[in-house]
């Protein structure tokens, strides 16, 4: 087609106040254009087979693997690399991502990405009516927690449900709802977190597995639980008695473990010193009756020798004695010397009381 433009622009160049061009002008360029001739059929019917069956190929990619429907109906699934299929509408092809961790948000909703998007560190927001969940205990408390799940079967995530991201959302909610029903809210706050997140993922494959979503729990994490704002001065209070009782009664088991040793001891000591003095004396009054009859067998063979010997021992162990005040007179002096008795130490006895009249 040859379109004389610059004859044109002449024409109109040459038209006083730039006048358009006249319908004969227009006619003579329709004319023209409809000598135009278009490439044959012959040419473009075989262009077109050509490019409906190159459309057929398609690339899978190492984390992908390739499910091709035939009229709608699931027929196989390809693995990674070039693979090809009967182009559309016969054939089509799906690649979901069966290693990718997916991620989905219960109880709150990291800002400025959506529910089942990467999470932005510290900020979020909260969801209550996900969140807010009743103990077995009748308490409420408010759990945020996320699951992380990946396609374990593309056939059936793609085919048996309509929403299988929906599905998973509500089966989780579920799970941890009957978890968190079961227990109370102590083990919920404190050191339960770990085993309601197990029984909380061991429910929530049950359900996908029956309802055959094609879906697997990877792991199920409870990210911030905490009682509601209504309530948390009376749960602190709680909570502050309840660390005072731990603390009180680490004290007292601290002074028992204190004293209980020691009483021990004291009384081991006791004992010990009992029998030390139970044999000391078992074994001097021994001593004393062998001493005893050894010193009697001796008087029956010599009496005065013995009676005399005994008298000066007896004697000799006064004198040596310090702690007894002696005096020592002759026997002159012992027959001049007046007895005394010091009736002021000895002690009185009490009047007996009068008889009443």
């Amino acid at each position: 087609m040859n379109w004389d433009w610059e004859k044109l622009q002449k024409q109109q160049q040459g038209r006083p106040g730039g006048k358009p061009p006249n319908f004969d002008d227009f006619q003579d360029q329709l004319d023209k254009f409809k000598k135009f001739n278009l490439p044959s059929w012959k040419f473009i019917i075989p262009i077109f087979i050509v490019l409906w069956i190159a459309s057929g190929f398609y690339i899978v990619e190492p984390d992908e693997v390739g499910v091709v429907k035939q009229f709608g109906q699931f027929n196989r699934i390809t693995t990674a690399g070039p693979n090809y299929h009967i182009p559309f509408p016969v054939e089509s092809v799906l690649t979901p991502k069966v290693t990718q961790i997916r991620r989905i948000e219960f109880g709150f909703r990291s800002v400025g990405t959506a529910r089942s998007n990467n999470f932005q560190q510290g900020v979020s927001r909260e969801v209550k009516e996900e969140s807010l969940m009743l103990t077995g205990d009748e308490n409420i408390v408010s759990v945020q927690f996320i699951v992380q799940y990946m396609i374990k079967d593309a056939e059936e995530y793609l085919f048996n449900v309509n929403d299988p991201e929906k599905t998973l959302a509500h089966a989780s909610e579920a799970a941890m709802r009957e978890i968190i029903g079961k227990g109370k809210i102590d083990d919920a706050l404190t050191t339960g977190k770990q085993e309601i997140q197990a029984e909380t993922r061991v429910l929530m494959q049950n359900i996908l597995d029956t309802y055959e979503t094609g879906l697997s729990i990877v792991a199920v994490q409870m990210q911030n639980v905490h009682p509601p704002a209504e309530v948390v001065d009376a749960f602190k209070d709680v909570a502050s008695a309840r660390e005072d009782k731990s603390r009180f009664i680490n004290e007292a088991e601290a002074y028992q473990r204190d004293i209980l040793p020691n009483a021990r001891g004291e009384a081991a000591h006791i004992v010990n010193a009992a029998q030390a003095y139970k044999e000391a004396k078992i074994r001097q009054s021994q001593g004393n009756a062998a001493r005893f009859l050894s010193v009697l067998t001796e008087y029956s063979k010599a009496k005065e020798i013995t009676r005399k010997r005994l008298y000066l021992e007896t004697v000799e162990s006064v004198l040596a004695n310090p702690e007894v005040e002696k005096l020592i007179m002759s026997s002159e002096a012992l027959k001049q010397s007046v007895p005394y008795l010091p009736l002021e130490k000895l002690p009185k006895k009490q009047a007996a009381p009068k008889a009443k009249q």
